[in-house]
């Protein structure tokens, strides 16, 4: 009866699917009989989150496609039409729609505009791909009720996602997020929801141009510009706008790696699109032995993240997003900045002692930047994972556009003093001391296995690790004074901390580490590193081993 059941719940959805591909696949698997595939498919639906919707490309509601972007864009009209008074000067609320290179991104952005505008709605779509901080930038700028954006960031080729965000410019948080996904529970069928073929604006370089004109703004007037980079979009939207940006800016043109330079939804010389990922910058890498730049900078294929490496010796290596956080946030307090600087539980501790020996306001949040973008007085925010907001009052949401033009006025400082990114860094361990970050990252095949630590740890917390006891031990289910309930454990040790969650956005288990080793002069340095590395490579078996991981 189950397997009666499923044919025909897979036929009901095939009925109404408007995407010739998906039906095309849903029909072989209902004619060939494959349960297994269609269970995995018909066996709940993709959850609307904080997150938006992210998941693999493919027939049926546990899968991204046109049917579940059209409720979920109809569920968004919903909340919004019941939200009341329109952000902007008009009659009706104007909802503005990016989308990057992705299969179907395209697609589903003109879905979401047929959607907004069926529903009474304005709709204005970006005319082509282009960074998801551009579409960020586009809602604050035109004042918009919503914006979305079609991207699935630096997932595998397979995966596509759907980004709301709200009038303030930045990305939802609750109740928004569970009253939206209310509503498109709420979507009865497709043909309940009207969908014109047309009505909706397509937004030329006006708001491009508006765009790049706010990254005046994050550089210092007469700053130096001479560091030369290398630079690789991995295959996504970046390329363009991040050398209209740098020629903007009188930067020296950075050299591309030229295989990853182009737009390509199947990221071909990577496994994952990602630069944090193991050998997603070797042609990076290879093309700075050859040009022997000051900076090597990558975006993720949607450029709201920026990678950098450095030369390290003979070779070069990645910095580390805590790495990254720290130059970023040493820059702008050497220039004046003021206001808050906010980061994620999971960064480094080091930039509260940055703003606090600057005398700056210091906060921290729950992971994503749809929290740090919220912090009252925000002037710089980061989170590890190569996130950075250097420019709140443009882009309220992390951008990996203007993070790399600040990064590169940086490196133009430092090299007019014959100086480094290193040499800054070393410079801050000795000011702060040494805070070394690693992370222990388990991607899992079966989500059960990710409850199943997270259980094992509150069950039997372990009491230290590394030798180093455990003072204190939170769970972030039951929030704090200054967070909202969150499924992590954090704990503090003596000279350490570790934060243990699920991603939010991928199959993995996500533990953060951090360890402070006091480090006297430059020439204690060695030494630190070395304590820290061991220390980092302790605390990371121990916690595998309480995890049962």
């Amino acid at each position: 009866m189950e397997d009666v059941a499923l044919i025909a719940q897979a036929q009901a959805w095939l009925a109404e699917d408007p995407d010739p591909d998906t039906r095309e696949e849903l029909a072989r698997l209902v004619d060939t009989g494959d349960h297994t595939e269609l269970a995995a498919r018909f066996g709940g639906t993709l959850q609307f989150g904080t997150a938006g919707l992210r998941g693999e490309l493919g027939a049926g509601p546990m899968r991204m496609n046109r049917s579940v972007v059209i409720r979920a864009a109809a569920g968004l009209a919903a909340y919004l039409k019941k939200q009341g008074t329109p952000h902007g000067d008009d009659t009706a609320g104007l909802v503005v729609i990016g989308y990057d290179a992705r299969h179907k991104s395209a697609t589903f952005a003109e879905d979401t505009a047929a959607v907004m505008t069926g529903a009474g709605l304005r709709a204005a779509v970006l005319d082509r791909p282009l960074p998801t901080p551009v579409l960020a930038f586009a809602i604050r700028h035109l004042g918009a009720v919503a914006g979305v954006e079609v991207t699935a960031s630096h997932n595998p080729p397979r995966d596509n996602g759907y980004k709301v965000y709200l009038g303030d410019g930045s990305q939802i948080v609750p109740p928004a997020d569970a009253e939206i996904a209310a509503e498109i529970e709420a979507v009865a069928s497709l043909a309940a929801v009207p969908r014109p073929t047309e009505g909706w604006e397509t937004l030329g370089d006006a708001v491009l141009d508006a765009y790049l004109a706010r990254t005046d703004a994050v550089l210092a007037k007469g700053s130096p510009r001479t560091a030369r980079t290398v630079y690789t979009a991995m295959h996504g939207v970046g390329k363009d706008v991040l050398l209209a940006a740098f020629a903007r800016a009188g930067f020296p043109t950075p050299e591309l790696v030229a295989e990853q330079a182009e737009p390509d939804p199947e990221f071909p010389t990577v496994a994952f699109p990602n630069p944090e990922e193991p050998g997603a910058m070797d042609l990076a890498f290879a093309k700075a032995r050859e040009t022997d730049p000051d900076l090597v900078i990558a975006n993720d294929p949607d450029a709201d993240r920026c990678a950098a490496a450095v030369k390290d010796g003979a070779d070069w290596r990645m910095l580390r997003g805590d790495e990254v956080g720290a130059l970023l946030a040493a820059h702008l307090v050497r220039r004046g900045a003021t206001g808050t600087f906010a980061e994620s539980i999971v960064s480094s501790s080091l930039l509260g002692r940055i703003a606090e020996k600057a005398g700056l306001p210091h906060e921290e949040t729950l992971t994503g930047f749809k929290w740090i973008a919220r912090v009252e007085g925000l002037r710089y925010g980061y989170e590890e994972a190569l996130g950075y907001c250097v420019d709140p009052e443009g882009v309220r949401d992390k951008d990996g556009i203007t993070a790399a033009l600040l990064l590169t006025e940086l490196a133009s400082d430092l090299k007019a003093d014959g100086r480094t990114l290193l040499d800054l860094l070393d410079d801050l361990a000795v000011e702060h001391g040494l805070h070394a970050t690693d992370q222990l990252s388990v991607r899992v095949q079966d989500v059960g296995i990710i409850a199943s630590a997270m259980r094992r740890l509150r069950e039997q917390p372990p009491t230290e690790l590394a030798g180093l006891r455990i003072t204190t031990a939170e769970d972030l289910t039951r929030g704090t004074e200054k967070l909202p309930p969150t499924d992590g454990l954090r704990y503090t040790l003596d000279g350490a901390r570790v934060v243990v969650r699920p991603s939010g956005t991928e199959p993995k288990l996500k533990c953060y580490l951090e360890v402070v080793v006091p480090v006297p002069d430059k020439a204690g340095l060695p030494e630190a590193r070395a304590r820290a590395a061991a220390l980092l490579e302790r605390i990371k078996q121990d916690l595998a081993r309480a995890a049962g991981i």
